[in-house]
Parts: C-alpha cells; structure tokens; sequence
C-alpha cells in the first residue's frame, strides 16, 4: 500500500501574506515523487513577540510543523535545558527563573519558566504532519477500565514555535471543538475569545492537562525534547498502577540526513525496580530526520506501581553512511499529584 508523506512549507511574499504550501508525496517506490501540490493564502503574518504571551483566539503556524492552528491558554512550565547547563549560556526563549534544579549525571541543570500554549490543530493540515495529532489523552472513568482515550487535533506548542498571522476567513480553522470553545469577537485585535465553555473544560480537566516540566538536550545536532503528563492511577485493595503519558520531540539542528534505528529505556520506579526497554523505532516508525523534514513528535505512555518514578535513555541515530551514534534522552521524573477523582470523560461535554 502506497504511503503518503507531506511537506509543509511557510513562504512569505512582499505583502507579508502567509502562504501555505502543502507537497504530498508518494513513498510507495523507493523515489519519492512530487504527487500533487497546492499553494493556499491564509491570510497576513504578524511580528512575533519576543516578550510576554499570546492570548486566547491567536490564530498561527507552527514554526516546524506549518499546521494551522489557534491558541486555547497558556501554561508556564520549568524548562530543564541541558544544553544551557553545558554551555554555560542563557537562552533566549527563556524568561524568569524559577530556582528549581535537577541534578543528572553529576550535572546541574537550573530550571527557568518558559511558555507553552494548548492549541486546537486544524483538521485539514492533520494528515500532513510528523507528528502524532493526539497529544492529550487521559484514563477511562471507570475503575475498572484500563482504556486510554485520546483527544485528536490537540498539541502543546512552545512560545518561539509560534508564527502569529491575521486572517478575513469567517471560519480559518476547523476542528470539532472550534465551536465549542470560541467565539468571534468582531472589530477587536483578537478576532476570537474564549466562550465559558472552554474556561469550564480548562478548569474541571486542569490536572490531565497540566504541563509543568520540560527536558531538552542536543547529541551531535539532533534535539530531544520530553515532556511528561501525569495521567492518574488506578487504586485498589491489591494494587495500585500510576500512569503517565510523555511527549517526544526529535529534531535535527544540523545538515546531514539521519535516521532513528532503535530506542533504549531505562525506566526506574520508587518501589526499587528498574526496567530496560529496547526496541526498533518509535511508535512502529524509524524516522528520517532531514534538512526539509527536520522534526518528528510523537507520544507514548508508561506505568509503575509506586507514585514516582525516573526516565531516561537513548535513541540509536544513523547517518547516511551508515555510522550510528546513541542520541541521549534527558533524564525526567515520574511526579504523580493529588488524586482528583473528577472524571476527564467530560472534554466534550
């Protein structure tokens, strides 16, 4: 069966439109071809900030990803950058310090607040993008259900990944949630705000949504962002087994094409376990990471049976002549919070 990549491109014209060029491709050959492509305008780009936050109804693309999309809130999560930690430098997209730290490998990363944003993908765009579109999923209400649901068209995007644009579209984005959550709000800077209902479902699913750390860390160029979810646990007279959901992001910073081969997990639980997981790709994909298509984000789950625990590991990268290298996964903490027994079943209520 034929296998359809996309590349998704942001061009910017002397009139500062955004445009966004959608190229689907056909792998079903080992030459891959140019199957068909579009040029959409989606309306004006706007300067983004460098200071303070985007607000509620910001309509943007994805810096890397290009998707379409609109801000719902923000977060502000502790950044764990252990590139910063190695060079001793200050990064720009950070802001205040938070003075929490970690310590990793006889290493002491500082943690600073940084800004993510939850936001609503547009529909259109999501058969066109590296990255899994279900980046919020939660636990079954029921205690003796087991099932993780997922929440599509949801992703969790980092301030400087922001590209802010202006649009005349009635309706720019679609998403079945779009309705629910937004209204317009004509003759204003922001053309959207929030309606009750999205304050409602932020408030009463606060602890499944909640992004609070952040890890990052660069191996011979290729980036690797984590950020852990905690999901709840399942508790009775027998057992107890706590879930939590973290979010991968691999990026290639440099020119040379690689290739994630194989991912080794060390996973370490407050009851005096540690696991090792080793296995081919990710999520059934080994992944090219190249110069037009750099990044690749995708989600995964785990559970222990004590209330903490730690993650860390590797992935095994290969380069185009066949040299492989063991990119580091940045060591993260499994924190479970206070049991809210509140059932998440209600994100579309």
């Amino acid at each position: 069966m034929a296998t359809c990549v996309a590349r998704v491109l942001l061009r910017t014209s002397h009139r500062s439109c955004a445009f966004l060029t959608v190229s689907a491709q056909n792998n079903s050959t080992n030459q891959r071809h140019l199957a068909t492509k579009k040029l959409l305008t989606v309306g004006k780009l706007e300067s983004p900030k460098q200071q303070g936050k985007y607000v509620t109804g910001q309509l943007f693309l994805h810096r890397i990803f290009g998707y379409r999309g609109i801000l719902l809130f923000p977060w502000l999560a502790r950044l764990y950058d252990r590139d910063v930690a190695s060079n001793k430098q200050g990064s720009p997209a950070t802001t205040a310090e938070s003075g929490e730290h970690i310590h990793t490998d006889n290493k002491e990363v500082k943690g600073k607040t940084h800004v993510y944003y939850q936001v609503l993908i547009d529909s259109r765009d999501c058969p066109f993008i590296r990255a899994q579109t279900e980046a919020v999923t939660f636990l079954g209400n029921q205690d003796n259900n087991r099932s993780l649901y997922a929440i599509p068209g949801l992703d969790y995007v980092a301030h400087e990944d922001i590209l802010p644009y202006s649009t005349t579209e009635k309706n720019p984005i679609q998403h079945e949630l779009f309705d629910k959550f937004l209204e317009r709000n004509p003759g204003q800077d922001t053309p959207f705000v929030p309606k009750d209902t999205l304050k409602a479902w932020q408030e009463k699913n606060h602890p499944w949504l909640e992004l609070s750390d952040v890890h990052r860390e660069t191996t011979e160029n290729v980036r690797v962002t984590v950020i852990p979810f905690y999901m709840g646990a399942r508790v009775s007279q027998d057992s107890s087994v706590y879930w939590w959901r973290y979010c991968i992001r691999l990026e290639n910073l440099g020119e040379e094409t690689v290739q994630l081969r194989e991912r080794h997990w060390r996973i370490f639980s407050l009851s005096g376990t540690l696991e090792t997981v080793r296995g081919r790709g990710v999520v059934g994909q080994e992944p090219i990471l190249s110069k037009e298509q750099p990044a690749f984000q995708y989600s995964s789950h785990v559970s222990l049976q004590a209330p903490s625990g730690h993650m860390w590991g590797t992935f095994r990268i290969e380069k185009t002549n066949g040299q492989t290298f063991d990119c580091r996964i940045p060591p993260f903490t499994l924190e479970s919070k206070q049991e809210d027994h509140t059932s998440p079943h209600g994100f579309f209520g």
